[in-house]
């Protein structure tokens, strides 16, 4: 492709923090860099705790063991998210129960929310899609009444906030990927934040293979040994000396990301205005990081054709979730509650657009011209 969808952030100085960790000699992991990266998320999210992990995946599976989730334990969520989502809860034998979206901001309609709770449900797992925070006042409040734990798949949302609180830190836990196409990436990562310290302690055991080898290597024990459930959790600290180097870059690379989101936006006003696109919708309070930019087609069909017509300009767009409720493992294992107004029929439409650190403005206009060529637009 000419125009690729994503291209892994980098900043330069990654290289250089890895031949440090080697020559450290400390490479796997909790050394400085893992330090390093951990006090950065804690600093800007405000957490009580926060562990650097091998993949997001990895520390939603960790939420599940620490909020205990065993079989038969419901947890509500929406269909339209990442099989990790649900994954780390239904490896415990957890049920995902799925409820609409709302159409605007494509995060979990908190309106449904309440009618899907039972006697078996645990928690409420909520997905900030795009980096655009999902109504947390009004989860937040359902969970209390309730008595329920709220995790935060902050996946999409680090550098972005919910009324001025930083997204994954508002409920009790908060999942975090530095994957290959997220805003800030070692290839592969992610991190877990707790915002109570009461946590803490549990998270780095079961993080270190259920062991309490920190322990040991604090001086506080003469020898470690296995004390609860638990697994590999902790990157290498290569990993983490590759992430500092774009963390100590993250303001940057965010104005440099939220600056090509405006120019998409800005370029397809009028077509916006005009009906023939829908354009992403972020509420006044909710600050979103540019993790990504979508449009919305009439339908499936349409979006099918301009994706075929980017393809042959050499522009490699992407659609994003076949909603979990609809897959083979979502029918097995998880629910749908309620009427599938919004999450499959909007699924069918949105399309995302190339948005990465490194995309240049030439590039990003010749996006732009192709798809009002394609509306006829220009």
């Amino acid at each position: 492709m000419k125009i690729n969808f994503n291209v892994p952030p980098y900043t330069g100085k990654e290289l250089e923090y890895i031949k440090q960790a080697v020559e450290d000699q400390k490479i796997c992991g909790d050394g400085d860099f893992t330090a390093r990266c951990n006090r950065w998320i804690e600093e800007r999210t405000g957490a009580a705790k926060a562990l650097l992990t091998t993949s997001c995946t990895h520390a939603t599976e960790m939420s599940a063991v620490l909020l205990n989730i065993g079989p038969s334990d419901e947890v509500i969520m929406p269909s339209y998210t990442f099989v990790s989502t649900a994954n780390g809860f239904v490896l415990r034998g957890g049920v995902p129960v799925f409820v609409d979206i709302r159409p605007d901001t494509m995060n979990m309609d908190e309106n449904l929310i309440e009618s899907a709770i039972t006697e078996k449900t645990k928690a409420i797992v909520v997905m900030h899609y795009a980096g655009v925070g999902c109504e947390m006042d009004a989860i937040m409040d359902i969970a209390k009444r309730h008595g329920l734990f709220v995790v935060e798949d902050a996946a999409q949302a680090i550098m972005a906030s919910y009324k001025g609180r930083p997204l994954g830190a508002i409920g009790d836990m908060g999942n975090f990927s530095f994957h290959e196409t997220k805003n800030l990436s070692c290839g592969e990562g992610g991190a877990l934040t707790l915002r109570d310290e009461r946590w803490a302690d549990q998270a780095v055991i079961i993080r270190e293979k259920g062991t309490n080898r920190t322990l040991y290597k604090m001086g506080k024990v003469d020898k470690y040994s296995w004390i609860a459930p638990g697994s590999s959790w902790l990157p290498s600290e290569l990993n983490a000396a590759y992430l500092f180097a774009q963390m100590e870059m993250a303001d940057f690379i965010n104005e440099r990301r939220l600056h090509l989101w405006e120019r998409y936006n800005e370029a397809f006003a009028e077509m916006s205005d005009s009906g023939l696109i829908e354009r992403p919708t972020v509420p006044e309070y909710c600050k979103h990081n540019a993790h990504m930019y979508y449009i919305k087609c009439r339908d499936f069909e349409e979006r099918k054709a301009l994706i075929e017509y980017l393809l042959s300009k050499e522009i490699l767009p992407a659609s994003h979730y076949i909603p979990l409720h609809s897959s083979k493992a979502g029918l097995l294992y998880g629910r749908f509650h309620g009427e599938d107004r919004y999450t499959t029929k909007e699924s069918e439409r949105l399309l995302r657009l190339p948005m990465y650190y490194a995309l240049t403005e030439e590039d990003q206009d010749e996006v732009i011209l192709r798809v009002k060529e394609f509306y006829n637009a220009v």
